[in-house]
């Protein structure tokens, strides 16, 4: 096992409020590149010359690229050293964001769209692990608080962004942006971390598992990216990446867990917390990416909101972790982590149950409202997870751990993406269908509603589209209701893990993999 993620010789950077601003700066920019591109597709594809359906391979090949990435972070430290590769990777990312927004093929541009994404893969585990090693262990918990809230923020302020800069600007500058913020960030990480004690080693390249890896992740990305266009297994393109996905996945954990030098320490999962904790972070965080990826999609496609207006409708979540975030990492030690984090499953079951009761006139003062008091779950989630998630690993573990758990999560995220997508579409049809049986000519309801819409195929048809927006509004309310159940099915998982530290071990690890 290397040296290099060893405590640091009680290193301190000559300031830890600097030292923090230019790791958050770099993961910040990291996390809001995942979402700032999103809003911007339609405007990519007209100005390079291709379909919609084309344009979402910016996206895709982001994705794939970065889940390739995250489990090779305990390697790469290894050879390279944390403060190292944190430069490194921040200088290419940021280098990687000015080609893209120099491209002016969509080939160019998904190249450059995967290097972006391999090279932020390391960037949010390090900075977790540089973070650990250079705070008091007493304020470890409110730096990584802060870390939390960042990438809480940035996700929120990616599309709202985003559509700002391509509507008044180009779509080039949601690239472009981050150059400063990257030379930024390196130049202050670079500062402060000079003169840092790192021993690196030389592990020897796993190349099955390497190989499997690239094979089988790629494959199950680009199956949960293109599923639902493609219409899942009755697309003979699904049914092979699923096979090949399959197989090199197997392969991979087998080979994995009998190699002595393993490219991705999957052996991190004989420590409890670890394991209690990733399968909650995974699970919790999967459920809700479900909640921002339906709420933004439903205020556009149902209720007829624009882009930019479902952005300040979704924003209050994050206005309660940015309050809160402070008390969080100060005094959450004095508390048992458990209990926080079932508190924080519970407002957010609470809110998902909420939003089940929605209809289709439900106003934007009440959809904020209950956005902001979601961000109270939200503030209280990220913290003690993270802190319980690695709070029974080595330091020397840290940052591999991390670099696991974000790379679960990441495909937890994709997973929920899919299968929120296409359960939405599906019950959407069914209650369609429900809908239809109990209309007929002959009803005077009918008659009389068909004579206020309108004449003939006319009223027909808007009529039409009113049973399929109620229908996927039923659809809304009982994918809610589901997730609501999965929040409170989280809080008996989470007991599965034992306290990171006692209330009066106000030292106690803290740690995570957002």
């Amino acid at each position: 096992m290397s040296e290099a993620h060893a405590p640091s010789g009680g290193f301190r950077p000559p300031s830890l409020a600097l030292a923090t601003i230019g790791l958050s700066l770099a993961t910040f920019m990291q996390v809001l590149d995942i979402t700032i591109a999103n809003v911007s597709l339609p405007t990519i594809a007209g100005s390079l010359g291709v379909s919609n359906e084309q344009s979402t391979w910016v996206i895709t090949s982001f994705a794939v690229s970065n889940a390739i990435a995250l489990p090779l972070t305990g390697w790469l430290t290894r050879r390279v050293g944390e403060v190292r590769l944190f430069i490194w990777a921040t200088i290419l990312f940021t280098l990687a964001s000015m080609l893209c927004g120099l491209s002016h093929t969509m080939g160019m541009l998904i190249a450059f769209r995967v290097l972006q994404g391999a090279v932020a893969g390391p960037m949010y585990p390090i900075t977790q692990a540089l973070l650990v090693s250079i705070y008091p262990a007493h304020k470890r918990g409110q730096a990584l608080a802060l870390l939390a809230m960042v990438t809480v923020v940035a996700p929120i302020a990616g599309p709202i962004l985003g559509g700002w800069i391509t509507e008044n600007y180009s779509w080039q500058w949601i690239f472009f942006i981050n150059v400063p913020i990257g030379f930024i960030a390196v130049s202050i990480v670079a500062a402060q971390m000079r003169g840092r004690p790192e021993t690196t080693d030389k592990p020897r390249m796993d190349y099955v598992g390497l190989i499997t890896l690239v094979i089988g992740v790629a494959a199950l990305q680009i199956m949960l990216d293109k599923g639902n266009d493609a219409d899942w297994f009755n697309s003979t393109l699904i049914v092979w990446l699923a096979i090949i996905a399959a197989v090199a996945l197997t392969a991979f954990l087998i080979w994995e867990l009998t190699d002595s030098e393993p490219i991705v320490d999957l052996r991190l999962f004989r420590h409890r917390n670890f394991s209690a904790g990733t399968v909650v972070l995974v699970l919790g965080y999967a459920a809700f990416f479900s909640i921002n990826l339906l709420v933004p999609q439903w205020l556009q496609t149902q209720l007829g909101y624009t882009s930019e207006w479902a952005g300040f409708a979704a924003a209050p979540l994050g206005i309660l972790p940015v309050i809160l975030t402070p008390f969080v990492g100060r005094y959450a030690h004095k508390f048992d982590l458990r209990v926080l984090a079932a508190l924080s499953f519970a407002v957010l079951a609470a809110t998902s149950f909420w939003r089940s009761t929605f209809n289709t006139q439900v106003d934007f003062d009440l959809i904020a409202e209950v956005q902001l008091l979601q961000g109270l779950g939200v503030a209280l989630y990220f913290m003690p997870i993270l802190t319980i998630l690695l709070s029974d690993l080595s330091p020397r573990e840290i940052a591999s751990g991390s670099g696991v758990a974000t790379f679960l999560r990441t495909l937890g995220g994709s997973f929920a993406a899919s299968i929120t997508t296409f359960l939405w579409n599906r019950r959407a049809a069914f209650h369609h269908a429900q809908l239809t049986e109990h209309i007929t000519a002959y009803d005077p309801a009918v008659r009389h509603a068909l004579a206020q819409l309108g004449p003939g195929e006319r009223g027909a048809a808007l009529l039409n589209l009113e049973i399929t927006r109620q229908g996927y509004q039923i659809g809304f309310n009982e994918l809610f209701y589901g997730l609501g159940w999965i929040f409170l099915g989280l809080i008996a998982v989470l007991w599965l893990a034992k306290p990171p530290f006692s209330p009066k071990a106000a030292g106690g690890a803290a740690a995570g993999a957002h």
